[in-house]
């Protein structure tokens, strides 16, 4: 990072790769919303504007038949679209704050889908949803990520059994070999994780599943079309919400108790899998935008690092380095780039290398610290005595003797 004439990594530097992944999926977000927005446009607009002078056409011919002033009907309809927020509509459905009703708000509510059908009308029972609301939602979503815990477990679990008992089968493994207790066994199930890209298919799969399975039945009770259904089911599972369709609101329905309870677990389960998958879907987009950000950086440090090499190759100048910076190990960006974490030079070892050493050696070098502390100091080599060089230990020495050979030019 210690590129010089205006380098783009002079100021990458000043940048982490959280704040770097923030700004980066910002604008992938509002390039995916721009590119939405033209699309829907595209789409949609030609069929607003037809309706539209469609509505005109009959709103003109309505207040010339019944002989009506255009203010006075606009009023009415005014009046009616007040109606209509309190619940109010011209078919007959069913009441919306008896106590069914009411459920079924409050499971739109916590859940985060809020279809927009039933709203609170009063000022107590917007205060109220507020408070509701706040703990109703978190508790949800909390459910949901705890869902998904329980799934990659049971899929860990299934992955495990799997693999004994193919080994059982080979006669690698035992009949009645037994694992440990239950502690352990949870244990053992950390090395059997699933790839992301498996959960992400078996959600789709259960996600795909549920909703065909539920479009089968709204389809002919609803009356709804098959591809109206599976819409209802997506813009349900997935907490969007639009109000367009909204199920279970017709007053009576052929076996009304058990169909209102297929269509809490359908919907239960479908919010469950698909809240699951935008998870695992998430990861996902992370992971390739890590991958952006890696491929831009060694893009930049790569062209950076050419320059630095045709005016300082093979060169080891600790001197140098000190006096230029005082950077500790754990954050050394001078000296070690983002290319295999290797210094600039060539010649001196990996920073990753050198701390992962560091960690085996450090029992031993314990132990040398003891025995100096004793009166048993380790004798030093007169080399190193004149060099101003310890012997070390483990990755210790390999730094100490690579300097102590570069000394000598100094």
């Amino acid at each position: 990072m210690a590129c010089r004439g205006g380098c783009c990594c002079s100021s990458a530097g000043r940048l982490n790769a959280d704040n770097a992944r923030f700004l980066l999926l910002a604008v992938l977000i509002v390039l995916y919303m721009l590119c939405g927005a033209a699309v829907f446009s595209a789409i949609e607009l030609p069929t607003e504007r037809e309706a539209k002078e469609r509505w005109e056409e009959r709103l003109e011919n309505f207040t010339r038949r019944h002989n009506l002033s255009r203010a006075e009907l606009r009023h009415f309809l005014r009046e009616y679209e007040e109606a209509s927020v309190a619940g109010i509509r011209v078919d007959d459905i069913r009441p919306r704050w008896d106590f069914t009703g009411a459920f079924y708000f409050v499971g739109t509510v916590v859940s985060t889908i809020g279809f927009g059908m039933t709203t609170p009308a009063t000022v107590g029972g917007k205060i109220f949803l507020i408070f509701y609301g706040l703990i109703g939602c978190a508790g949800t979503i909390l459910f949901f990520n705890l869902f998904l815990e329980r799934l990659i477990t049971v899929i860990a679990y299934v992955m495990k059994s799997c693999h004994e008992r193919q080994l059982r089968r080979k006669g690698v493994l035992p009949h009645n070999g037994r694992r440990g207790s239950g502690t352990s066994e949870v244990d053992s199930l950390a090395g059997w994780k699933p790839s992301v890209y498996y959960v992400m298919l078996i959600l789709c799969v259960a996600s795909l599943i549920i909703s065909c399975c539920a479009s089968a039945m709204y389809t002919p009770i609803e009356g709804w079309s098959y591809f109206d259904s599976l819409y209802f089911c997506f813009v349900a599972f997935s907490t969007i919400g639009f109000g367009d369709l909204v199920s279970s609101q017709n007053i009576r329905y052929e076996s009304q108790g058990l169909y209102r309870f297929g269509n809490f677990v359908f919907i239960l389960m479908g919010v469950c899998c698909i809240y699951s998958l935008f998870n695992v879907i998430s990861i996902v987009i992370k992971q390739s935008i890590n991958w952006i950000l890696k491929k831009l950086a060694c893009k930049c440090c790569h062209r950076c690092q050419r320059r630095l090499f045709h005016s300082r190759r093979n060169v080891v100048m600790p001197g140098n380095v000190r006096s230029r910076r005082n950077i500790s190990i754990e954050t050394d960006v001078v000296n070690e780039s983002d290319t295999d974490g290797r210094r600039l030079s060539g010649e001196m070892i990996s920073m990753k290398d050198f701390l992962a050493s560091n960690k085996v050696s450090l029992a031993i070098m314990q132990k040398q610290l003891s025995e100096t502390a004793n009166g048993y100091p380790r004798q030093m080599s007169s080399n190193s005595k004149q060099n101003g060089f310890s012997g070390g230990v483990g990755a210790l020495a390999i730094m100490n003797n690579r300097l102590a050979e570069t000394s000598v030019d100094r």
